[in-house]
């Protein structure tokens, strides 16, 4: 008896049961009718699945070469364009590398390994002797009808691929290894006693006079451009200014001398993973950060009053000078940004 006449002749049976009744079981319905690939019948074609695998390998092997060379030709640099050239490079490299291992899996798999549906009873999860033995055989089968043993190039092209990823992993890894660990640099920054703050980008110092109640000033240190490494520096330096009215302003007794007439600076670096901290709402002097919504009162010393962040952003103590720019008393309180590994707090 078919599949097709047990299924029919369960609907029957399915079909005289009273309403609401339930079957002991149905009957099982088989696999579907088994269809040829184009590459069983014809070995040309299967021929050419052969080559579209070793070519999809070929793709793996050239794109890790290609990562290699970006890697050692085209360093990040200093500039956001040398940046993007090579993280552009590095990641199509690194892409298509796995792309092309895992398209010739699939492919190979598809078109030229066994394609007929198999299916076993649910056993107990320890499997008996006997089944592991079968199991054995099976994998040996799998092997054997993988025919890896008899398609050379196909053999070569995968081994290959697959010796020289791991290359794209390793190789920057050894390359940072003896690197600048040193993070001891974070606690400090281009901020010192007498250091002009000024507009970013443009560079121009800022009067106090300037700051109206209200307004928001994106704020970098007086020489960024002179630094080493400007963006590094900048990185660590950017400050939020804001003026509020002084009555509003909630200062803690040891940071009274901190702000000036109602202006305050604070590091524009989230504590929770590093975001830029920038969107400022003037009614409820929140600050907030767009990545995961972190909330500072900047009326309160710039505590967290919502998000995951668990720490107030560092501030940055000023005054004015003789001629009325507003200038750093010193450094940030304490490090900016996330907590790292040798951060007390």
């Amino acid at each position: 008896m078919t599949n097709h006449d047990t299924g029919h002749e369960a609907g029957n049976e399915l079909a005289t049961q009273a309403p609401g009744a339930l079957p002991d079981k149905f009957a099982d319905p088989g696999h579907p009718e088994h269809h040829d690939r184009l590459g069983d019948n014809d070995p040309k074609a299967n021929k050419k699945a052969e080559r579209q695998v070793v070519v999809l390998f070929a793709v793996s092997v050239l794109a890790t070469l290609g990562f290699l060379v970006a890697y050692f030709t085209l360093p990040p640099g200093e500039t956001p364009e040398s940046m993007l050239r090579s993280n552009l490079a590095l990641g199509l490299g690194l892409a298509l590398s796995l792309l092309g291992i895992g398209l010739a899996a699939v492919h190979w798999a598809k078109a030229l390994m066994n394609d007929h549906e198999k299916s076993e009873e649910r056993h107990v999860q320890r499997s008996s002797d006997e089944n592991r033995a079968g199991a054995v055989a099976a994998l040996k089968d799998g092997a054997e009808d993988s025919a890896i043993g008899r398609r050379g190039v196909l053999q070569g092209a995968m081994i290959s691929a697959l010796a020289l990823f791991p290359l794209a992993i390793v190789v920057p890894i050894v390359g940072n290894v003896g690197g600048d660990w040193n993070v001891s640099k974070f606690r400090h920054t281009m901020w010192k006693k007498g250091t002009k703050l000024a507009t970013d980008p443009t560079g121009r110092p800022i009067k106090a006079a300037d700051v109206t109640i209200g307004s928001v000033f994106h704020v970098i240190p007086e020489g960024l451009e002179e630094a080493e490494h400007p963006l590094d520096e900048k990185a660590k330096a950017v400050v939020l200014l804001v003026r509020l009215d002084p009555a509003d302003l909630n200062e803690a007794e040891d940071r009274k001398g901190w702000s000036y007439d109602g202006i305050v600076a604070y590091s524009k670096i989230c504590t929770h993973v590093g975001c830029p901290v920038a969107l400022y709402e003037q009614q409820t002097h929140h600050l907030l950060c767009p990545c995961h919504q972190s909330t500072f009162d900047v009326a309160n010393g710039a505590r967290v009053v919502f998000g995951p962040a668990k720490r107030p952003l560092p501030q940055l103590p000023i005054t004015i000078d003789d001629e009325g720019y507003l200038i750093a008393q010193s450094d940030f309180n304490e490090p900016v940004g996330p907590s790292y590994w040798e951060r007390l707090k």
